[in-house]
């Protein structure tokens, strides 16, 4: 009796999570469709699915129109830039509050924490007045900066794992005379690589789509980031639905590509590290 409630209850889990796949699903492909279509189809009721003919100029033409190789290589390095800042930042401080004993220790990781709790459009002005008297409006740096410097979940996530260690493989490596930075380096990083592999690749996926603060600091064009990019061809009175889409598949290249290499290391890396306090 257990075993074919068991049964059932696995049967109607996967049912829920198969509608949830679609739904999710559905939006993707309609992009890929529109992508194909010229403009009158994409707003023919009921809904085309299929492209009659395939217009598949739509990618080219969308390339083309805009400078997207620039607005690629500004992602590109900003990301690269962005996710190894990350993985030094964060390890260095998840190893600190995890391993080094220091006068308000838990006190200031709440606090720390606590700024997850801020949304980014609330601190976004006095944000934007640092770097205005930096001088560095229409640049990268309001992009590469901050994030590379402040990211607490990349910590919690990292301090995790590191909590994970036992304390005597750091005590046997204090025997054999290591200092902090050796244990840290060749101890303790080898040992949080599927935390790392994960926090880099949740980091590209956020800032790789990242579109409010490329808005905020970003006014010249060659600047500009992939989802920027993709905004130009919303017009004031009309938007170029088809190129958008197409646009806007390409830009999901490097995601997919992303998430398909490290899917196996996001699960590992947050089921390993526990997520817990």
């Amino acid at each position: 009796m257990l075993t074919k409630r068991l049964k059932s209850s696995t049967i109607l889990l996967h049912i829920i999570l198969f509608i949830g796949a679609v739904f999710m699903t559905v939006p993707f492909l309609w992009m890929v469709s529109s992508a194909l279509k010229d403009l009158g189809q994409v707003f023919l009721v009921p809904p085309k699915w299929i492209p009659d003919p395939f217009i598949w100029g739509n990618f080219k033409a969308s390339l083309t129109a805009l400078p997207f190789g620039r607005a690629y290589y500004n992602s590109i390095y900003i990301n690269i830039i962005v996710v190894v800042a990350q993985l030094i930042t964060c390890s260095m401080a998840a190893y600190a509050f995890a391993k080094i004993r220091f006068p308000f220790r838990d006190a200031i990781f709440i606090l720390f924490l606590a700024t997850m709790m801020v949304p980014g459009q609330v601190t976004i002005i006095p944000l934007y007045l640092i770097m205005k008297n930096l001088g560095w409006i229409d640049t990268h740096l309001p992009l590469i900066v901050p994030a590379a410097l402040l990211n607490a979940f990349g910590v919690f996530l990292l301090r995790q794992f590191f909590m994970g260690i036992p304390r005597e493989m750091e005590e046997a490596s204090i025997i054999d005379g290591a200092n902090r930075w050796t244990i840290y380096t060749r101890v303790m990083l080898p040992l949080v690589k599927p935390a790392l592999s994960a926090l880099g690749i949740f980091t590209f996926l956020g800032m790789w789509n990242s579109f409010f603060y490329p808005l905020i600091f970003l006014n010249t064009p060659d600047l500009f980031t992939v989802p920027m990019m993709l905004n130009l061809y919303r017009g004031m009175y009309a938007t170029d639905w088809t190129l958008m889409m197409a646009g806007a598949s390409v830009a999901l290249i490097p995601v997919l590509i992303v998430y398909i290499v490290g899917q196996r290391y996001i699960i590992e890396g947050v089921t390993l590290s526990g997520i817990k306090g």
